[in-house]
C-alpha cells in the first residue's frame, strides 16, 4: 500500500493491487481502509468524486481534492512507479 502523503490528518494512498484501473487515490482519516473515500485523476489535471465512504465532510472533501488536483504531477509519477508503467489511463 503506497502511502503518498498525509494532509489535515487524512491519509492518501494507493492499494497495491490496482494495476490495470485508472489512476486514483484513496483517502481515509489517519490509516488507511478498504472502505476509504476515492477519488479519480482526470486528464486534465482534477479530480472527481468515486466514492464517499470515509464520510468526510463536503467542506474538508472540496479542500482535499483541492490538495490532490495540486498534486497531480506528482500523484502520476507515484503511479508510475508503484505500478511500474509508462501509461496512465485515467477516468476521464
Amino acid at each position: 500500500m503506497p502511502k503518498l502523503f498525509m494532509v489535515s490528518g487524512y491519509t492518501v494512498y494507493f492499494w497495491s493491487n490496482e494495476n490495470g484501473e485508472p489512476i486514483h487515490v484513496h483517502v481515509a482519516k489517519g490509516k488507511p481502509t478498504p472502505n476509504a473515500t476515492k477519488i479519480w485523476l482526470t486528464r486534465s489535471g482534477g479530480c472527481i468524486l468515486a466514492g464517499n465512504g470515509s464520510k468526510i465532510s463536503d467542506k474538508e472533501l472540496n479542500e482535499l481534492m483541492d490538495f490532490i488536483s495540486a498534486q497531480f504531477f506528482m500523484i502520476c509519477s507515484k503511479w508510475k512507479q508503484a505500478f511500474v508503467t509508462d501509461e496512465i489511463k485515467f477516468y476521464c
